[in-house]
């Protein structure tokens, strides 16, 4: 997006950093920046390495979209574009990153610490190691960081996160067979409740509903404003009919088609297909005192969906006119060996 003539561009970039993660930092010195620039950054202490992922006006509307500010002060500033020497410091503490997390997890078993140690970032100038690590409970690891500080020879920080973000900075592949949304596109985290597949009408199964992180997908939420939207028309399934032959009781209902089923009591296997507008007659009428005589007069018959008979329009082929022809060479070798077996039973 560019500005319009005469007005100043965003002095603010957002810079991404190792596993997606992204901080909005300020062009102070007016630095020709692009998409895929690798810059230096303010950081505490020294500088770190990033690429900057997105710079002019869409990056105002990011700041207002994560309610960012600009005058807040975790909007740092961009010191230079990296050199050479910055990018080389860079990738060889990257290097290291996977060693020290096999040793880092060495300790900690150790030491018996209840937490797993699940990924390493090292700043850009190699100066401060961050360890990300998952626990369920509190942990004291002050005696862990002593050791690695003994055995690393560099200045660490703990910080822990949630199992969704240990997810998102492993990434992996989801049952849908793509990427998991968290580590590629999905920034935010909502909660997902049991009560979004009760919505939806999805089996309660917990190896079933549950990614990768051990929680409930979040792809349950995706969908489900919509199904909200649809049941608001629809009566509550705990409601009964008051009718005149009796009460009848929700047994099963279908939002996509608009359809419920219902049975009397007593008469469990014989359900009466309603639509939605049929179903909230009969409640608002028995509210008025006027009950209707039964679920026989409003019951909707159900369509029968013609099929198709699908011809061969080619022609009755043999499946087997492709195989090679058997030559009349191996039925007289069979008979002839069927002859001399014969002959040689006879002779004994």
């Amino acid at each position: 997006m560019r500005p319009p003539q005469g007005t100043t561009p965003f002095d603010i970039v957002e810079v991404r950093f190792k596993n997606g993660r992204k901080h909005f930092f300020k062009n102070l010195d007016r630095f020709s920046l692009s998409i895929g620039d690798i810059v230096a950054t303010e950081a505490s202490p020294g500088h770190d390495i990033g690429i900057v992922t997105l710079t002019g006006e869409l990056v105002r509307v990011q700041m207002k979209r994560k309610k960012v500010k600009e005058e807040d002060e975790e909007v740092k500033k961009i010191y230079r574009k990296a050199s050479q020497k910055d990018i080389d410091i860079w990738q060889m503490a990257r290097d290291k990153e996977e060693s020290m997390k096999v040793r880092a997890r060495e300790i900690a078993l150790r030491l018996q610490l209840k937490m797993k140690i699940s990924d390493i970032e090292f700043q850009g100038d190699g100066s401060k190691a961050t360890f990300y690590y998952t626990a369920e409970e509190r942990v004291d690891f002050r005696q862990l960081i002593r050791e690695f500080a003994q055995e690393f020879r560099t200045r660490i920080e703990m910080r822990q996160i949630g199992f969704r973000q240990e997810a998102s900075r492993l990434g992996g592949i989801g049952s849908c067979g793509r990427e998991l949304c968290c580590s590629t596109w999905l920034t935010d985290f909502r909660s997902v409740n049991t009560s979004a597949a009760r919505y939806q009408q999805l089996s309660l199964n917990p190896q079933k509903l549950a990614g990768q992180c051990g929680k409930l997908k979040c792809c349950l939420n995706y969908e489900l404003d919509a199904y909200l939207d649809a049941l608001k028309d629809f009566p509550k399934q705990d409601v009964k009919l008051k009718t005149a032959k009796g009460m009848a009781i929700c047994q099963k209902i279908d939002i996509f088609k608009g359809m419920l089923w219902y049975a009397y009591e007593g008469e469990w296997t014989n359900w009466h297909m309603l639509t939605v507008v049929k179903a909230n007659e009969i409640i608002e009428r028995a509210k008025s005192g006027k009950p209707v005589a039964g679920l026989e007069d409003f019951v909707t018959e159900v369509e029968v969906e013609e099929t198709t008979n699908f011809e061969n329009v080619v022609g009755q082929d043999s499946i087997n006119r492709f195989d090679k022809p058997r030559s009349r060479n191996n039925k007289r070798k069979k008979s002839s060996r069927k002859a001399k077996r014969k002959s040689q039973k006879n002779a004994q």
